[in-house]
């Protein structure tokens, strides 16, 4: 899902990762709206900006799916490649620092 900004006409003028005080809006990057601004602003190329946006999100799902696996003991770290495994806890590192403990996957299941 992406978050979008419109202008006084209700128009799509830009898409964001997360919401914020001019995207409050979610839309599912299938919806019709969104594909329309994206066809328009061909020149921006918004599509890999999307793509890069999903990919933020799905990394976050992967990081917190690897994590819910490891504490239901279904797999451990030390079965992850070595640069994986190094990988895995800087970013567990940096995202404790930054919002502490809050897990997508948990909110899922």
């Amino acid at each position: 899902m992406l978050y979008v900004e419109k202008n006084q006409d209700g128009e799509i003028i830009a898409i964001h990762p997360a919401p914020n005080k001019k995207a409050t809006e979610q839309k599912s990057v299938m919806d019709k709206e969104l594909i329309d601004f994206l066809n328009n602003n061909i020149d921006n190329d918004p599509w890999l900006k999307v793509l890069s946006m999903s990919d933020m999100s799905t990394v976050r799902i992967l990081e917190d799916l690897i994590d819910l696996l490891i504490r239901k003991n279904v797999i451990l770290l030390t079965e992850l490649p070595e640069e994986a495994q190094t990988k895995i806890r800087e970013r567990k590192m940096a995202r404790q620092k930054i919002s502490g403990h809050e897990f997508i996957v948990d909110n899922i299941i």
